[in-house]
């Protein structure tokens, strides 16, 4: 699981107990090393280790910066000083999590040493006029089950965040012809999120193909991953299949590595097949089991999906990129996602197979049912200058058997989804995933300038979540 780092910046008021204010800043430092949280203190800027001065403040703020802070957690160990912490935030431009720890009974004689609720009444209410999105992490005690799991989930928006504003796709040719529906903005994504594109040209692919096939050592390890891992069901030339799998997963690896490229859009049929013999999903499978999403068609808005998914869960389980293709046929709130063989191995019910696809005389696609159970879908899109991130959950069922990378889905309501994905700006192609990443994906979106569309009438509910309910 990916470490994120966040700045910790507890923060008090001069008027409530400074004393306490540092016990339970300590108590808190405490409860997240018991978590296994990475943070950067501030103990070494002042005596307290707290945030209340302007002066300390620009010492923190510098701090942060040179460590390279995710996000920053603000816990109200007393009133707090609302001021500073907004002004710390616009600064550092990073998720931001607020939370208080609960207030104790006044003491016999009425006095109360922190009021750190009200304190955050009045900290949301600032970042607001800073206009700094923030997360808030409901008034509770630290050994309450709500602050684990928020902590958690704080720490994997901030990984969305950071590898959404840092995505650079590899793009392998231009789109299929026939694909209109996967055309993209490449300048408005650049100027909107900061989401590089790096093009090459086909030959340049094959190029790569070659001197991995020159240096043998990488692709006799892949060829032997793949026996190990895989079955084989292409009679007469499994060898020669094998060796150009693992060269085109090698190349393709290398290239990503060369451009500083975290996913990868391929233009996967029809010119490959004339290059190089064999249709690429085996290698996009190899590289989205190694946590390098690959997607078909050349689908920028894809991989972007990918990289988010993959991101919520903070790096610990594989996607995979799917056509939403026909209606289950008993079941009215079923579909079939299918694709031709690009989802990682680890997705796979069974051990998957290298073959022929459906539609294609070539061999190198993959043949798997996926595993079932909760999932969630989501698509990232645009059009018209609107981004939004289409998101929900489904289950895998029971249907019948088809060709490729494939799993039977069931929604709430199939027909609402339906005309979503044909309204737009969604098109054929999701991501799913076999964990409920629908909160985190949903918080993320405030800090990145993408509207949440939830596919079903969940908002409240995901809501309630976040609030700790």
């Amino acid at each position: 699981m990916k470490k994120i780092k966040i700045g910790f910046a507890p923060t008090r008021r001069s008027i409530f107990s400074a004393p306490d204010a540092i016990k339970f800043s300590n108590l808190t430092r405490d409860k997240l090393n018991e978590l296994g949280v990475e943070f950067v203190d501030i103990k070494d800027i002042n005596e307290e280790g707290l945030l209340y001065d302007d002066a300390e403040r620009i010492k923190i703020a510098a701090k942060f910066k040179a460590e390279g802070v995710d996000g920053l957690f603000f816990p109200h160990c007393n009133f707090g000083t609302e001021y500073e912490v907004a002004r710390l935030a616009k600064e550092l431009n990073v998720p931001v999590l607020l939370w208080g720890p609960r207030d104790e009974r006044p003491d016999e004689n009425g006095i109360r040493l922190r009021d750190s609720q009200c304190g955050l009444f009045a900290t949301g209410k600032v970042l607001r006029r800073f206009r700094v999105p923030f997360t808030y992490l409901t008034n509770c005690r630290l050994d309450d089950p709500e602050f684990a799991r928020g902590i958690k989930d704080f720490l994997a928006v901030c990984n969305v965040v950071k590898v959404f504003r840092n995505t650079r796709i590899l793009q392998i040719a231009p789109r299929p012809f026939d694909f209109w529906s996967t055309m993209c903005n490449e300048g408005e994504l650049l100027e909107r999120f900061n989401i590089q594109l790096a093009p090459i040209p086909m030959p340049e692919l094959t190029e790569a193909i070659k001197k991995a096939k020159e240096e043998g050592v990488e692709v006799n390890h892949v060829v032997q991953y793949c026996r190990d891992n895989m079955c084989v069901n292409v009679p007469g030339n499994e060898d020669e299949v094998l060796e150009n799998v693992a060269a085109l997963k090698v190349a393709m690896k290398s290239l990503a590595a060369k451009y500083g490229c975290n996913a990868i859009a391929i233009q996967c049929w029809n010119a490959l097949q004339g290059e190089i013999g064999i249709m690429p999903c085996a290698a996009n499978s190899l590289l989205n089991e190694e946590g390098i999403p690959v997607v078909c068609e050349t689908d920028i808005h894809g991989a972007i999906t990918a990289v988010m998914v993959e991101a919520a869960t903070l790096d610990d389980t594989r996607s995979f990129f799917a056509d939403w293709t026909v209606r289950h046929p008993d079941n009215e709130n079923g579909e079939l996602l299918q694709h031709c063989g690009p989802w990682p191995i680890s997705v796979a019910k069974d051990k998957p197979t290298i073959e022929k696809p459906l539609v294609f005389d070539y061999p190198g696609s993959v043949a798997a049912e996926a595993k079932h159970g909760d999932m969630t879908l989501a698509r990232f899109d645009g059009d018209n200058g609107e981004y939004s991130l289409l998101l929900g959950n489904a289950k895998g069922i029971e249907g019948p058997y088809t060709k490729g990378t494939y799993v039977w889905v069931e929604v709430d309501n199939l027909k609402r989804l339906e005309d979503k994905l044909v309204c737009g700006p969604y098109i054929h192609h999701c991501v799913g995933i076999h964990k409920d990443v629908v909160p985190v994906l949903y918080e993320a979106c405030k800090y990145i300038g993408v509207a949440p569309d939830l596919y079903d009438p969940i908002e409240e509910e995901v809501k309630a979540y976040i609030r700790g309910e």
